[in-house]
């Protein structure tokens, strides 16, 4: 298993090893066994507790933990009322609102990754003393829960179709109570210090007043509006899906190369389109062509021929849209049954003209074709173009398909009566939001993210035509038709009363068959969980808005932009005042998990094998590595401060130089903070971490801060570098995608200037350990001594980078001693001077045998002082200096002046070891 992150952090692929090495780290200290007295004194602890609470049942703690104690001991938590928010020791409210999981739904990795995530920030504030609430609930999940229960029902041979709308829905709602609390048992199972007595289900009734108050307040304020428009049709589950609920995958499929006749003109007058939907040409209101595309100038403002349609003419025009390089250059426009193709039609006028039944197959439109199945009738269809000599040819093509995300099947555009939300006015609320800092976004990258989806929100399809949900409080007048006349209100008898006042003592009226999209109440949950829309509420008043919501950042537009977006509009404020993303749990190939690869891992599985807490520990370990606020690089030790700082500005002065076409500049920047800073030091420094370090989470930082500036800088690099780069990056076992394709570095990321000075010092100091021990040939295994001599404020970060100095300078740990003053054998030591206020001391019995020292270089003075007397014997010969060219007489001064120094540095280096020995 591995955890990638939204900064991309990678966990080992052998998750079975990392946990197996977890649980005797957390548990040795619980485990180890104390004196006797004091087992005397946790015996009676232990059993005082048992009697109260009849939790732990042995006096003593094992050698190992029984993880069956897990359920004991939540159990106990929840009995003792902990879970609930305690206002005893005052404080703002940590309010914190679930995810609510479907209620279809059985535990999994993601399930597993935000429980963890929630209960750590719970658990946190509420020690600290804050009054803490996390708010647990699940979701009807309309589409995913009809599908199961009819499922369930077909294996007993029942169709819901043969079952009453209330007969239905009351076989879902047996379903809901004897299965539905399969998931909430489970999050319990991984410790969730949630307070059950506040779960909620999006149905309850309190919940479901709150999503018809607000479906009215929308539609009094001419937000809500019914019309006819191109949406997601789903032909198996008959109904209509969000944007956002469609995945595209990439599948192979071909492009038809068909001819169009041009009405009035000669067999050889016509045109080509090339299109991978050939079925739907019964939907053809006109083909189109770029106005620049000479090809097909002289067609453009006459008639072509639609293939198989009898001789049905439609209008051949000219449209910038059109992509005059893609296939022949030549568009069929089938605004009934594409996205693209209805925008045009909708910009230049064109009828709309639908040729698909709802449940996939062709209308009457289509002729002789009516009643097959969409697939089908493609290949029938190809086959009577070849036939009428109307076909070109077909190629193979890799098919951008749009499936279903619940039901799987291909995604139909197609044009149906739905209700929707005008999103724009409500979109901009949210946005200044997170602009005015109302709402915070974390990582910030996402900023950007939710910025660019709400500047670019369309309007939001809400109802579904399905059973199980809730219903749209819209009643009609029966024998008037829905488009005239229609009833908003929060009952069906309130409803009747609005109709007999307009249309007197006989009317009657029918309920909208719709029910609203399961993430529109989702959108209320923050506050409809607090009893909005009663705003008196204590629980209203006391815990909203929520402090922080975590999720994962695939659902960012699904339900945390609407979140925010319902918030403000029926609160006046934001639902939260922080939004958390995590990132997703890929196995160690970089795939997402899906049982369709065969690659998911049960939680619970794990907890059986290893332990609740080893798996929550993991999980929260592939959460490191978001290095883009100030906190989180303010958070981080010396050393990874100072290289993600060196980072970040490495990044803007390379952009800099991008766009400046400085590209040698570029190229040395790189360059010397590659091999330098990040080779040379980071690297160093890291393994004091990974390998010479018992805390993990130190280890986990190291290794995500090292992920994160290779991964930079890579992508800094490819420009110059792209095949070494590339093979690097795809050597990544999470990637998806190509390195040529990344996006490039964020820049203005923060940096910490303190840090860099700092780490500066630190390096000085080192050079200058490194400098002594070459200077007096200290064999390099040896590890010497130091006392490091600073003031207060720098001994405070270089002491807390005792391992780091001691790897880098070849130092006995054991033996590096910080203080503010000299040590008392400071005559016997070498002195460094590395920066202002930062001193060390090097014992010269630690690097050298002080006597045959002395010997060595009393030898290497002696011959010294020959060679320097014979350079002065030559400069004090007036034969030499007359008659030798100048250069030769000026080299030998330069050698004599340069023996001198040597000679004094090696007198006064054996006057002080002599003063040592002698001492």
């Amino acid at each position: 298993m591995a955890l990638a992150g939204p900064s991309s952090a990678l966990l080992s692929s052998s998750s079975s090893a990392c946990l197996r090495r977890l649980n005797p780290l957390l548990l040795s200290a619980a485990c180890r066994r104390p004196p006797g007295g004091q087992r005397r004194a946790a015996r009676r602890f232990c059993a005082a507790i048992a009697s109260e609470a009849d939790v732990f049942a042995s006096p003593e703690v094992a050698k190992s933990f029984d993880f069956t104690n897990e359920e004991r001991i939540y159990k106990w938590w929840e009995s003792q009322g902990f879970f609930k928010p305690n206002f005893d020791r005052g404080g703002d409210p940590f309010v914190i609102p679930m995810p609510p999981p479907n209620v279809t739904g059985s535990l999994h990795m993601g399930h597993a990754m935000f429980v963890t995530l929630e209960d750590i920030m719970v658990r946190y504030f509420r020690m600290k003393g804050r009054p803490a609430l996390w708010i647990p609930g699940t979701d009807h999940a309309g589409i995913a829960t009809q599908l199961v229960v009819e499922k369930m029902l077909a294996a007993e041979g029942v169709k819901r179709t043969d079952l009453t709308r209330e007969e239905f829905t009351k076989k879902v709602w047996e379903w809901k109570e004897k299965y539905g609390g399969t998931i909430t048992n489970q999050i319990r199972r991984l410790g969730a210090s949630c307070d059950w007595s506040r779960e909620r289900f999006t149905l309850d009734e309190q919940l479901s007043r709150a999503v018809i108050e607000a479906f009215i307040r929308l539609h009094d304020k001419g937000l809500i509006y019914q019309g006819s428009y191109l949406v997601n049709w789903s032909p198996n589950l008959q109904t209509a899906v969000s944007d956002l609920e469609v995945e595209y995958s990439e599948e192979p499929g071909n492009l038809y190369f068909i001819k169009y006749r041009v009405a009035g003109g000669t067999r050889d007058d016509f045109m080509t389109i090339a299109t991978t939907r050939p079925e739907t040409l019964f939907g053809d209101v006109a083909i189109a062509v770029n106005p620049e595309d000479k090809r097909y100038a002289q067609y453009v403002g006459r008639l072509a021929i639609v293939p198989l349609t009898c001789g049905r003419h439609v209008p051949i025009i000219a449209d910038r849209y059109v992509d005059p390089d893609f296939g022949t250059g030549v568009l069929k426009i089938s605004p009934g049954h594409d996205h693209n193709d209805y925008h045009i039609a909708r910009k230049l006028g064109l009828p709309i003209l639908n040729v698909m039944n709802k449940d996939g197959t062709l209308n009457d439109v289509a002729g002789l074709y009516s009643g097959m199945d969409r697939f089908e009738a493609r290949e029938k269809l190809w086959s009577d173009l070849v036939e009428t000599n109307l076909a070109v040819k077909k190629e193979p093509y890799t098919l951008r398909v749009p499936r279903s995300q619940r039901g799987g099947e291909v995604i139909e555009p197609l044009v149906s009566k739905q209700w929707f939300v005008t999103m724009e006015p409500l979109a901009e609320k949210a946005l200044r939001a997170v602009e005015n800092g109302q709402l915070t976004i974390l990582p910030e990258r996402f900023e950007k993210i939710y910025n660019h989806w709400l500047t670019n929100i369309k309007d939001w399809c809400i109802s579904r035509q399905l059973w199980w949900g809730h219903r749209i409080p819209v009643w009609y007048i029966v024998g008037k038709k829905c488009e005239e006349d229609y009833i908003v209100a929060r009952t069906e008898e309130e409803a009747l009363t609005k109709a007999q006042e307009k249309y007197g003592k006989s009317v009657e009226i029918y309920q909208d068959p719709d029910v609203l999209d399961t993430w529109f109440s989702s959108a209320l949950w923050p506050f409809s969980t607090l009893g909005w829309p009663d705003l008196s509420k204590d629980d209203y008043k006391h815990f909203y808005p929520s402090t922080v919501l975590e999720t994962g950042h695939d659902i960012l537009f699904f339900w945390v932009a609407r979140m925010v977006m319902m918030g403000i509009e029926f609160t006046g404020s934001v639902p939260f005042s922080y939004v958390y993303l995590h990132g997703l749990i890929r196995d160690s190939e970089g795939r997402k998990m899906s049982k369709t690869l065969g690659n998911v891992i049960d939680p619970l599985d794990t907890i059986k094998d290893y332990g609740t807490d080893a798996l929550r520990f993991t999980l929260s370990l592939g959460t490191a590595g978001q290095f883009d606020t100030e906190a989180s690089l303010q958070e981080l030790p010396l050393p990874e401060c100072w290289v993600v700082t060196g980072l970040h500005g490495l990044i803007d002065r390379v952009s800099t130089s991008y766009e400046k076409f400085f590209f040698g500049d570029a190229a040395r920047e790189i360059y010397d903070f590659f091999w330098g800073d990040f080779a040379d030091w980071y690297i160093e420094a890291s393994k004091t971490r990974l390998y010479h370090s018992a805390d993990k989470l130190a280890a986990a930082r190291a290794q995500s801060v090292l992920l994160y500036v290779f991964e930079n800088i890579l992508k800094l690099l490819h420009p110059f570098m792209p095949f070494v780069t590339e093979e690097l990056w795809q050597a990544f076992p999470y990637r998806k995608q190509a390195l040529m394709v990344t996006p490039w570095p964020t820049t203005d990321l923060p940096k910490d200037s303190r840090s860099i000075k700092r780490f500066q010092n630190l390096q000085s100091l080192i050079r200058g350990i490194r400098n002594v021990r070459a200077e007096y040939t200290v064999e390099p295994a040896k590890r010497i001594s130091a006392s490091v001599v600073a003031t207060a404020d720098v001994l405070e970060y270089v002491s807390k980078e005792k391992q780091v100095l001691a790897l880098l300078s070849k130092l006995d740990v054991q033996n590096v001693h910080f203080a503010e003053s000299a040590p008392g054998d400071a005559n016997q030591s070498v002195h460094i001077v590395a920066d202002e206020g930062l001193e060390a001391y090097l014992p010269f019995a630690d690097m050298v045998d002080v006597s045959e020292e002395v010997k060595r270089l009393s030898k290497r003075l002696s011959k010294m002082q020959s060679e320097y007397d014979a350079l002065v014997a030559r400069l004090n010969s007036q034969s030499f200096v007359e008659k030798a060219p100048e250069e030769i007489v000026q080299g030998v001064r330069e050698k004599a002046s340069e023996a001198e120094e040597k000679i004094a540095l090696t007198m006064n280096r054996l006057a002080f070891l002599q003063s040592t020995v002698s001492t």
